[in-house]
């Protein structure tokens, strides 16, 4: 009886030995989503972003991971179409068991916001749409620049203090291009600038004549672009050929290295770009760490972005392991204390807090100058109450 006593307990024991070394395989590592578009519409941009995040992974991992834990990032291209991204987004959750994943547009995340909130992950998106900073409507959506919202409102601005009574507004049919162009003309109607006709101009538009014919007419002083590198230069290049002598004020992800590879001289004195984060290879103190990863290749600074969104994430899971609590709730809670957080002078300091959900007001205005992007100055809008959350 007691050698059958000792063999059942053995067994018992090695069973639930097996299952606490199996346990501890499942979190030998912390699994992060990827959602990134790499073929499609907004693939110019795209493909460094994603990039970005994969060689951040890299860093992460070769400097300690997780205060010990490495990080599984889990890229995937869905190509901009939203309902590959919301497959993306439930295997993820179901399969991968991730509780923290890395996005990218605008029609997307927002249509993801119901699926975000109820299962409590953490998004960090490429999308910088202020509909997503007001953390009482979607408290897991994080980003690390200033919103589409603040930048068309410096647009508004800067058009204002340079001369401007007139603007126009081109942007595509998408949330991406539609969402922040009620408080761009909200802010104009404010200071006292009149606004033309709305001008569509398609992601993957390689003319854009027609549209800007009708611009023409109006004749603005300013007009802003809320389209991607590749359209932004297909609206420059149109506009000159046409004689138009509008200045144009730039999204973030319209503007970069490329764009006077593909607009030429067209954009010289004339593109004015509202930037998130410093160009790849800027003279930061962060260029020096990304090049032990890149090294000698070049990407845009688009790059910056995804490597920037890395390392908030990173520093997040390190407080939210420190805390004890390594899932959504517990990530969210630590990015919540993230304040003047530095990004290696790749971004200004950041700040999340429970009631806000802006990291930043300020951005860098670019123009280019000889074939090349030149800082005029860093930008902000006051945090206004009102502001937050559209």
């Amino acid at each position: 009886m007691k050698e059958k006593f000792w063999v059942f307990w053995g067994m018992v024991l090695a069973l639930t030995l097996a299952l606490i070394t199996g346990g501890m395989a499942v979190a030998q590592d912390i699994p992060v989503g990827g959602i990134f578009d790499i073929t499609g519409p907004t693939g110019d941009v795209g493909k460094d972003y994603a990039q970005g995040a994969v060689d951040a992974a890299e860093y992460i991992n070769k400097n300690g991971g997780v205060d010990g834990t490495p990080i599984r990032l889990i890229p995937n291209d869905y190509a901009y179409e939203i309902p590959k991204a919301v497959n993306l987004y439930k295997k993820y959750k179901d399969v991968d068991k991730v509780f923290v994943i890395q996005g990218w547009g605008t029609g997307d995340t927002n249509a993801m916001k119901p699926l975000i909130n109820k299962d409590q992950i953490v998004y960090m998106s490429a999308s910088y749409d202020g509909n997503l900073t007001d953390p009482k409507k979607t408290p897991y959506n994080f980003f690390i620049g200033s919103s589409y919202s603040d930048h068309i409102r410096m647009a508004m601005r800067y058009a204002k203090e340079n001369g401007g009574k007139k603007v126009c507004f081109i942007y595509p049919d998408h949330p991406y291009g539609k969402n922040p162009i009620p408080a761009g003309k909200d802010f104009a109607q404010e200071i006292g600038l009149e606004i033309g006709p709305d001008i569509s101009v398609d992601l993957r538009a390689t003319d854009a004549t027609s549209q800007l014919l009708q611009m023409k007419e109006f004749n603005p002083e300013f007009a802003w672009i809320g389209g991607t590198t590749m359209s932004t230069a297909v609206i420059i290049k149109d506009a000159a050929k046409l004689g138009l002598q509008t200045k144009f004020l730039i999204n973030t992800w319209g503007i970069d290295e490329n764009l006077y590879k593909l607009a030429g001289e067209a954009t010289e004195g004339r593109a004015f770009g509202f930037i998130v984060v410093r160009p790849f290879g800027y003279d930061v103190p962060e260029t020096k760490t990304i090049k032990t990863i890149a090294k000698d290749k070049a990407y845009t600074l688009h790059y910056n972005k995804a490597w920037a969104s890395m390392m908030v994430m990173w520093e997040g899971l390190k407080r939210a392991k420190k805390a004890g609590q390594l899932n959504g709730p517990g990530l969210k809670a630590a990015l919540e204390t993230l304040k003047d957080f530095e990004t290696g002078g790749l971004t200004p300091p950041l700040t999340y807090t429970p009631e806000d959900h802006r990291a930043t007001t300020t951005c860098g205005l670019y123009t280019i100058k000889g074939g090349k992007l030149v800082l005029v100055t860093d930008v902000s809008i006051e945090r206004k109450p009102e502001y937050l959350g559209w």
